[in-house]
């Protein structure tokens, strides 16, 4: 009996343990998948990326998404930083970023009605 006991113990402070180390990887995940480099416009624009091209891109995604592309920016002002999307349906527009992680990216651009940034996430496909 003292075994059982001892052993539901043991798996949920293991249960608990992977769940934190788990959910906070997810928190920061990005940053540490795509927080490598400073968003430099040429680079991003010479490295439009294939199947050739790993993640050129998403190494500049992170800091691109978080420092660069504020609220409010005109959808205007992002196509001319960062040229074509790749795909845009209405108020959204994605770009490539190419195969991470062995994962494909894109940084996803939301706009509100009156064409301006509301929100940008990267996101996995």
């Amino acid at each position: 009996m003292k075994l059982i006991k001892w052993s539901s113990i043991i798996f949920a402070v293991l249960t608990l343990i992977i769940t934190v180390v788990f959910f906070g990887w997810w928190m920061f995940k990005d940053s540490l998948v795509f927080g490598s480099e400073k968003f430099d416009q040429v680079k991003w624009m010479q490295h439009a990326p294939n199947l050739q091209n790993e993640c050129k891109r998403g190494d500049m995604a992170y800091d691109l998404q978080k420092n660069i592309l504020v609220r409010g920016l005109k959808r205007e002002a992002v196509t001319s930083m960062l040229g074509r999307p790749a795909y845009e349906e209405g108020n959204a527009m994605s770009y490539d970023l190419g195969k991470c992680m062995h994962v494909y990216h894109g940084l996803l651009v939301y706009f509100d009605a009156d064409n301006r940034l509301i929100n940008s996430r990267i996101s996995s496909h």
